[in-house]
């Protein structure tokens, strides 16, 4: 006889999101659908990263991906890396197909548009038990509606293959950093800056830091976001 698989448990959260009234919110929807009652909240990106790197593990993460320190989808794909295996779900009021499959291919186990009822986050968590993914009523992959991927859609795929320290080093050098200044703000040597900065441009597919540049460039919303018909 077949053995059933146990299926995975959430008794502790980590909401990553800086409006405090909707972190209140969102906790309570978790502990009513979810019945998770131990609950962290990080209002940035960086705490996030500093909590996880510090020994917090939380049985999922629930990010917004709106935060003062994050400009695209950056913040999510160095959140997954950093949260190796824990299931990570998208909350946010940037629903389109297309900002969905970019979450989708970056790493997300899920995405829930913001401000949906307790009925939608317990389904996406009922998902999640099961080790499955939820995607949002409607939601239709662009790939599968044969939209070939656009420039910001192939930037989230090369910076998913990024390592945690790849890409903190890749944000600093778009924050105009030398190697040198680099290797003293995260306390490692030179040398291990140079082979890292090699490592981002063969994985991005790029000769320069210029171009490393603007490959993250090409991730923020502004590029991921539905454009008018009078958009080039």
């Amino acid at each position: 006889m077949a053995q059933i698989e146990p299926q995975r448990h959430f008794a502790s959260a980590l909401i990553v999101d800086d409006h405090p009234l909707f972190c209140d919110a969102l906790a309570m929807t978790l502990k009513t659908v979810a019945g998770i009652e131990d609950i962290e909240t990080a209002s940035l990106l960086s705490d996030a990263l500093d909590a996880l790197a510090e020994g917090a593990a939380p049985d999922v993460i629930v990010l917004d991906l709106n935060l003062p320190d994050v400009n695209g989808l950056d913040g999510l794909i160095r959140l997954r890396t950093a949260a190796g295996t824990t299931p990570l779900v998208v909350v946010s009021s940037m629903a389109d197909n297309r900002m969905v499959s970019s979450v989708m291919r970056a790493g997300a186990n899920g995405f829930v548009p913001k401000h949906s009822q307790r009925g939608v986050f317990r389904q996406a968590f009922d998902a999640l038990v099961r080790d499955e993914v939820f995607l949002p009523e409607g939601f239709v992959d662009v790939a599968d509606a044969g939209q070939s991927a656009d420039a910001g859609e192939d930037a989230v795929a090369r910076l998913s293959t990024l390592t945690n320290q790849q890409a903190r080093i890749l944000q600093l050098i778009c924050e105009g950093k030398l190697n040198k200044q680099i290797a003293y703000d995260l306390s490692i040597a030179e040398t291990t800056v140079k082979a890292h900065v090699t490592a981002i441009m063969r994985k991005l597919g790029v000769q320069s830091r210029t171009q490393a540049v603007l490959i993250a460039g090409e991730a923020s919303f502004s590029n991921l976001l539905p454009r008018g018909p009078d958009t080039p």
